[in-house]
């Protein structure tokens, strides 16, 4: 049960910051010794406690595409656009997604795409920002496109869903709010979907003793998750993300140190 609530604490956490919730999990789960198949099962299916915190943040706002879907050209909108960011990562993860696990799940690839995110995201704030799309609602088809293609590259560990999402939505014009909000309305679909293939996949793994562990881990993703959504939207009303950018090198490099001086025998390793 310690360990359920320390790796829904780390989910939620993290799930929504641009530092990479599954990186952190891989690294988590393997200093908790938690890292089997059924330690694998139970990162996808806590992931349903973040998604349900950013659903009651912005629970007017999905109420309201929802009810607009019939007759509001803006809810359908907004409604495809969401549909159009999903189908990249979710063609890719269905087509690569066994190779990626069999390959990339290990420490020192977690280790790397975390240093070299944070060098992205540090030339990301670095560039002229020219604002074109100031909130979700203004989002076009294309932009809708271009930003599932950026959420893709969260299929390799360490990456971030949503720092991928956010920074791939400052090079294409978008502010800071409207690039963080749109990854968190992206993350229903992406997490719903992940959540229900993989209980599906593995269902053999699914057992009424582990509800207790379930619950434990959902309950503290959705408590994290909220704080998190909501810390991060304040955090981005006067500052930039170079703080997470420092943060992922500095991981990533104490990951890759303690690997390579056989100080932590990572297991993914």
């Amino acid at each position: 049960m310690l360990k359920a609530l320390i790796l829904g604490v780390v989910e939620g956490v993290t799930e929504f910051l641009p530092v990479s919730s599954t990186g952190h999990l891989i690294l988590a789960g393997d200093l908790l010794d938690f890292n089997d198949e059924r330690g694998k099962l139970f990162e996808i299916v806590i992931q349903s406690g973040a998604i349900l915190a950013v659903c009651w943040e912005y629970r007017a706002k999905i109420v309201g595409v929802v009810r607009g879907l019939p007759r509001d050209p803006a809810a359908r909108r907004f409604a495809l656009n969401l549909l159009l960011a999903f189908l990249p990562l979710a063609v890719l993860g269905l087509l690569f997604g066994k190779t990626i696990k069999a390959t990339l799940f290990n420490a020192p690839t977690v280790a790397t795409a975390f240093i070299v995110g944070g060098l992205v995201i540090l030339w990301a704030e670095r560039r002229e920002h020219r604002i074109r799309v100031g909130s979700v609602d203004e989002l076009s088809a294309r932009d809708a496109i271009k930003l599932g293609l950026a959420q893709a590259l969260a299929l390799i560990p360490g990456t971030s869903r949503s720092g991928a999402t956010i920074i791939g939505g400052l090079f294409f014009g978008l502010s800071r709010r409207a690039a963080t909000e749109f990854s968190f309305f992206l993350a229903i679909p992406t997490l719903i979907g992940a959540t229900f293939y993989q209980l599906y996949k593995e269902r053999a793994l699914l057992a009424a003793d582990d509800l207790g562990m379930w619950a434990a881990g959902f309950v503290a993703a959705f408590v994290s998750a909220f704080w998190a959504v909501r810390g991060l939207l304040r955090y981005i009303a006067s500052h930039d993300f170079t703080v997470f950018a420092w943060y992922r090198i500095a991981f990533g490099v104490v990951v890759l140190l303690t690997w390579k001086l056989d100080l932590i025998s990572w297991a993914a390793a």
